[in-house]
């Protein structure tokens, strides 16, 4: 066939790909999420739709796929209907960086880093549009909060993300992994890099307008904030992005601090080793990225919600100069060969 048709068939066919795992990871994360808060308040969670409450989930996308979509009288319709796809394509854009396995990556170029940050900073545009367009006053102090709130732990975010590219030397997902074969780099770059896991993980946890970060969603001052004038699947479009972009941070941390699919080596044990190495790949980074999202999902149902100044204050004046701090230590580290 024609080299063109040959490109438009596997770009279709990868594109089928992302959005089926797209939506499986959502299933999965969605009754994951459920019984870990159920865990941690003493309660069983989804019991009774399927065994376990397994099918719960399914009943609660088939009733989002039939509910009406409503159509608001003076929102700006434009701008209305656009938000919810901005959201899901940024998220789509981002999923599609993460590197699964060695040669799985869709998205794989020498700035991908860089690319990654880009793509999941558009995410943000559908957040200020939904409360913008939707004529609802409550709408617009949600989208105002997330868009000071994402804008803000951004910052922390991308300094964490750049502390490790100074230590691989490298913007490239698969270079970066590949990098850490001898040891992940967690425990190969010192305190510096457990420092910027952890903020990592916080400012993570801010920009997927999780708890204790879900500010932009309160429902007790905002009823539901920049989605409460959704329904059916445009409602479900915020939903799935919130909890693939919580996957998303997970993914990015799993392949920057944790080795991605490599497996877990310790120096002078071969016998050990050689076990490890049958383990495949993909079940190496979804086993390290569901482990993350239970942290994530831990932080989430342990602390309350702060107010908006309190999580400002806590970027500006603690996370981003730790940050700074932290890279110039990095960077010391590499210029002397200080790391392992």
């Amino acid at each position: 066939m024609p080299e063109g048709l040959a490109v438009f068939i596997e770009c279709v066919a990868i594109g089928i790909c992302i959005l089926l795992m797209y939506a499986v990871l959502a299933v999965i994360l969605i009754y994951m999420e459920r019984k870990v808060c159920a865990f941690f308040q003493c309660r069983l969670g989804p019991n009774r739709v399927g065994k376990w409450g397994s099918i719960q989930v399914f009943a609660d996308v088939i009733k989002m796929l039939i509910k009406e979509i409503i159509e608001l009288k003076h929102a700006d319709k434009f701008l209305y209907e656009l938000a919810p796809f901005m959201v899901i394509i940024a998220s789509v854009m981002a999923f599609s960086c993460i590197p699964i396995n060695k040669g799985m990556e869709i998205l794989d170029f020498n700035v991908g880093v860089f690319f990654l940050l880009a793509a999941s900073s558009i995410g943000v545009v559908g957040i200020l549009l939904a409360g913008w367009g939707s004529n609802n006053k409550f709408s617009l102090i949600g989208a105002m909060r997330s868009g000071a709130q994402i804008i803000s732990y951004e910052l922390s975010v991308g300094l964490s993300i750049l502390t490790m590219v100074v230590l691989t030397g490298s913007m490239q997902f698969s270079e970066i992994v590949a990098n850490q074969a001898d040891g992940w780099f967690i425990f190969k770059g010192h305190i510096p890099a457990l420092i910027a896991f952890v903020i990592y993980l916080i400012a993570g946890n801010a920009e997927t307008n999780r708890g204790p970060f879900d500010l932009p969603e309160a429902e007790s001052e905002l009823t539901a904030g920049y989605h409460t004038e959704y329904s059916g699947m445009h409602f479900g479009f915020f939903y799935l992005a919130e909890y693939l972009n919580m996957f998303i941070v997970a993914s990015v941390a799993t392949t920057i601090f944790l080795g991605g699919w490599m497996p877990f080596h310790v120096v002078g044990l071969d016998s050990f080793n050689a076990i490890m190495d049958y383990i495949p790949g993909f079940i190496w980074f979804f086993g390290k990225a569901f482990f993350v999202v239970f942290l994530l999902m831990w932080i989430k149902w342990t602390f309350p919600r702060l107010r908006i100044d309190q999580i400002l204050s806590l970027e500006w004046k603690y996370l981003v100069p730790i940050s700074l701090v932290n890279l110039i230590i990095m960077v010391l580290i590499v210029v002397f060969g200080l790391h392992f």
